[in-house]
């Protein structure tokens, strides 16, 4: 009977063995966000309206309709007068800075939030095994990746990654390269860094659909410590749950509807096309399809269900059916709402689309209001007010959106592992007191809101 028993139980013990096995390594396979640093200018790099006016002055490219366009935008874009612009600007090498201006740059911005990411969080250099830099419009030899290697003098098996040309969805692509490599690699730290270069990509010239960057860009910056270590799970932050990344590259309208090229003077820059809004809602619409079956509830996911199906019998029987085609509640699978900060249509359009409050859309808001559109990093800013606010409590889930060139539209939900709050070094402590203010219309229009009268035959400068 003995033998017999023996003859069960071995095989059962190897299939307990290997499900232990596949458990255990998943279990090393987690996501978590130690920490992150915001990266915030001097203030003598504020970007205000007298500065604004400078600088349209000393383009001779510029003439009334572009100066009344110039107007327009600025006074819609959602930004306020504490925004954050290149040193070039303010020395007025724009049109023509040289290697150490574009290095410099970055170099304020590397050492000023690394420093500050290791320092607080207690991780040295050495300890770090993988490196992802992602800095679109910057491509240097050696890499900038290997810029941070060397000044910190990183150990010689780290992993290296260096991402350029994925634009302001790149930082989630970057986490998500993080994420894969952690499938490999227990026990590992890794350092997301996400920047953009404006030096190099200031525009000069007149072309309207190249002139609206300069109105949204700004300078920023973050620095990201995550982990697989299953000791540090309890000193984490924040712990990936799923990412979804939407690519439309192969549609040729959503290729061209922003992408770096000359104008007709040669004057290099950014061009944003007006079929962006419509390959931002595709893209983020088969984004949302993707993600929406891993976020949900299942008592959502049924709703759902049965509506479509009662949408799509009465849609059969009438050309005006009674059950409306239904809508996800994302509000059911996450507490808090992360988004890029592409600008004020951006919000207001994603808003629309997940019937999101005020009071969902304010970290946005309040984001692009005082730091612009700081390109991949941009997400890192809106976290950063969500924590200063105290809102991310233990348990809540976080909800990221980003889009970027290609176009591409990026998404991943987080939980919240501690409550946040109240942390030192948060890029929002000194004036998250101010916000949200009363008004967030920026002084402009009142200055120079008399464009709008003048005549191109009697109109001579600003």
């Amino acid at each position: 009977m003995e033998p017999l028993v023996l003859l069960y139980a071995i095989p059962l013990l190897y299939l307990a063995i290997k499900l232990w096995k596949r458990f255990d390594t998943k279990r090393d396979q987690q996501c978590y966000i130690l920490d992150y640093q915001c990266f915030k200018p001097s203030d003598d790099r504020m970007l205000g309206t007298q500065l604004c006016r400078d600088l349209m002055r000393r383009s001779t490219n510029l003439g009334l309709e572009e100066f009344k366009f110039l107007l327009k935008a600025v006074v819609n874009s959602g930004i306020g007068e504490q925004t954050y612009g290149p040193r070039v600007i303010f020395s007025g090498k724009e049109q023509r800075p040289s290697l150490l201006d574009i290095i410099a740059e970055v170099d304020e911005f590397f050492l000023d939030s690394l420093h500050k990411l290791f320092q607080r969080s207690g991780v040295s250099p050495s300890q770090i095994d993988l490196l992802v830099v992602n800095i679109s419009m910057l491509s240097t030899s050696p890499s900038l990746a290997s810029r941070i290697v060397n000044r910190y003098k990183m150990r010689e098996d780290i992993k290296v990654f260096n991402l350029s040309g994925m634009g302001c969805s790149a930082s989630l692509i970057s986490v998500d390269v993080v994420r894969r490599m952690f499938k490999s690699y227990k026990n590992s730290y890794a350092i997301v860094v996400t920047s953009e270069s404006l030096t190099p990509n200031w525009y000069s010239g007149n072309d309207r659909s190249m002139i609206l960057a300069n109105c949204l860009f700004r300078s920023g910056g973050a620095a990201i410590l995550l982990t697989n270590k299953r000791s540090l799970k309890n000193k984490a932050m924040l712990k990936l749950k799923c990412l979804v990344r939407t690519h439309h590259g192969a549609q040729d309208e959503s290729y061209d509807c922003c992408y770096q090229k000359e104008d007709d003077q040669g004057n290099l820059g950014f061009h944003l096309g007006k079929n962006l809004p419509r390959a931002a809602t595709r893209a983020f619409t088969d984004n949302l399809r993707e993600i929406s079956p891993k976020i949900l509830p299942i008592t959502e996911i049924f709703r759902l269900t049965i509506l479509t199906i009662l949408h799509k019998i009465s849609l059969a029987s009438s050309s005006k059916p009674q059950w409306p085609k239904p809508t996800a509640n994302f509000l059911t699978a996450t507490e808090h709402f992360c988004l890029h900060t592409g600008g004020k249509a951006v919000i207001d359009g994603v808003g629309k689309s997940l019937s999101l409050t005020e009071h969902d859309l304010e970290p946005a808001r309040m984001t692009l209001h005082r730091f612009g559109n700081t390109s991949a990093s941009s997400l890192w800013y809106v976290l950063g007010y969500m924590e200063a606010k105290k809102r991310l409590k233990k348990g809540d889930r976080v909800l990221m959106i980003s889009f970027g060139a290609g176009f591409k539209c990026n998404s991943c939900l987080w939980e919240v592992v501690t409550e946040l709050g109240g942390r030192k070094g948060n890029v929002w402590e000194d004036c998250i007191n101010s916000y949200p203010p009363v008004s967030l219309a920026n002084p402009f229009m009142e200055t120079f809101g008399w464009i709008q009268n003048e005549d191109a035959t009697t109109f001579k400068s600003l």
